[in-house]
Order: structure tokens, then sequence, then C-alpha cells
């Protein structure tokens, strides 16, 4: 029998962590999921996905009761008579997890994935960080905009990021004590951060090297 293992990454903004995600789940040979939980959540709830990335970590999350701030459409018959809570997309979007993580061994980047996936046996929490010159370097290249604006979305991702982490995981993003490992990628760069992991994931999931 195939072994299924799972690896969530926590990530601040600029520091490489969706790209050591891609790199690590390429070097396993696993499925690798970030903003394609979206995509997926969506095609298996019916719903559309600007719902889901209304209340995406990505965005400045909002704690407001409303949950979406707005009501859909009255002229949409499916909505007429509720909306949906940031709560019930949560949820929509943890069971699209969980199924996928029951599939088969994968990689998940951020959205509470270590909490959703919190009673999974093989599972391999990472958080990773990043100085904050490297961070901002590496936003103002990917995105083409000056320091100070990379600063800006910096803040403001991270913001989000962690209003959404604290909110349904009860837990605090970035916080040592949330994961197994915890990783600044400005220690040793973006590839040796991902022979680290790859070495750590070996070690943790007892892998082969023809055990993927």
């Amino acid at each position: 029998m195939t072994q299924r293992y799972v690896i969530t990454i926590g990530r601040q903004l600029g520091s490489g962590g969706r790209e050591i995600g891609q790199k690590l789940s390429d070097r396993l040979g696993i499925a690798f999921y970030d903003k394609e939980l979206i995509r997926i959540s969506s095609q298996q709830s019916g719903l559309k996905e600007e719902f889901f990335e209304r209340v995406d970590e990505q965005k400045h999350f909002s704690l407001f009761p409303g949950l979406l701030g707005m009501r859909p459409s009255l002229t949409d018959d499916f909505f007429s008579n509720y909306y949906l809570s940031n709560e019930s997309l949560f949820r929509i979007q943890s069971d699209v997890m969980k199924r996928l993580a029951d599939e088969g061994s994968c990689i998940f980047v951020g959205r509470c994935a270590d909490y959703v996936l919190k009673d999974l046996r093989d599972c391999l929490n990472v958080f990773i960080g990043a100085d904050m010159d490297d961070r901002i370097r590496r936003i103002s290249e990917s995105h083409n905009i000056t320091d100070n604006k990379a600063r800006d979305m910096i803040e403001k991702t991270d913001k989000g990021r962690s209003g959404y982490y604290n909110y349904f995981s009860g837990k605090t993003w970035g916080a040592a004590e949330s994961y197994h490992l915890c990783i600044n990628s400005s220690l040793l760069g973006i590839e040796e951060t991902v022979n680290l992991l790859h070495h750590v994931a070996e070690e943790r999931f007892r892998l082969s090297p023809d055990c993927k």
C-alpha cells in the first residue's frame, strides 16, 4: 500500500514559501495545492469562485459578522433566502482539503491547512519566514513595484493571513508552537531550504528513495 502523507506550509509574503512548496512537491513527486483550492472548492460546491476569494487568506480578512460583508443579489434564486458565512466557506474548503489529503500525498500552502488536518497522523507542519529586506526585494522584483509599495503590500498581506489563521485555528500565525518547524529562508536560500525540508520529510515519514 502506498504511503500517504501531507506537508502544510504557512508563510510570510515574500519568504519564497510558495516556490519552496512547489519545488518540494516536484522533488517528492506529490501534488501541490495553493490557489488551486479556490477553483476546486468552487467546482465541487457549485459556488462561484468569487465567494471563496472574498474570504481568502490572501485578502484583508475581515471579522465583520456580516461574514461576506454583503448580501448576494436578490435575483440569484439560489442565494435569495440566505447569505454565506465565512465559517461556511471555510468549512467547504476544509472538506476539500481533507478529501484531497485522503486521495494521496500532497502539499498545502496556507489556508490553515495545519489546523484543518490536525487529526492526520502523517503530517508535517512548516512555517517559512524571511528577513524583511529579502522579502521586499523579492516582492518588488516579482510585482515590478517600488520598495515602499512592496513593504506596504507585505504588511497588509501578512495582516490578512494572520487574521485568517488566528480566527479559524485559535492559534497564533507564525508562532513556533503552532508548527512542527519554523524556517527563515534567508538563512539558507530557496534551494537549500528545499533540500532541508526534503531531508526532514524523508526522516519524518521514513521515506525510501523509491517511496513517494
